[in-house]
């Protein structure tokens, strides 16, 4: 960790190319001016390490305004899909194989391996993912019912 606890590669929900990008624009102005409004060497010369300064506090700045202003991002974990519906993209679902589309939370959709003891899940059909499986990297599908569902006058 860096200093006030912020890991100096965190970049804040900015992508870290965006970062380099401002840094690497405002560098190469200041060179550009410092070398266009003088024509003493000594004077050029000192345009370039104030150019790489100037960059390093854009990018600063650039990092501490990602912080500010934009969420950190959450990876979603694979729990965060336990509890919602589904929709079954295989022709069947069984103990060994299945396949359903799941939206998270974030509105992106994801294909989970799904795997269920009932019968009757066929592509097109809607499930609830009830439970992962750590060990077989699976998740249990059951039968939903959207009669069941509590948010569905939310729709």
């Amino acid at each position: 960790m860096g200093h006030g606890g912020h890991d100096p590669r965190d970049t804040a929900g900015v992508p870290i190319t965006v970062t380099i990008s401002f840094a690497i624009a405002v560098t190469w102005f200041v060179c550009l001016v410092g070398t266009a409004l003088t024509d003493r060497w000594w004077l050029r010369a000192a345009a370039l390490p104030a150019a790489l300064g100037l960059g390093l506090l854009t990018a600063r700045l650039v990092r501490a305004l990602g912080r500010r202003f934009l969420p950190p991002e959450r990876p979603s974990v694979r729990a965060d899909f336990v509890g919602r519906t589904c929709l079954i993209r295989t022709g069947r679902v069984g103990l060994d194989f299945g396949q359903a589309e799941v939206r998270a939370e974030d509105g992106s959709t994801a294909i989970l391996q799904v795997r269920t003891d009932e019968s009757g899940l066929v592509s097109g059909s809607t499930a609830l993912i009830f439970d992962y499986d750590a060990a077989g990297e699976f998740f249990r599908v059951t039968r939903f019912d959207s009669a069941l569902d509590p948010d569905r006058t939310a729709r």
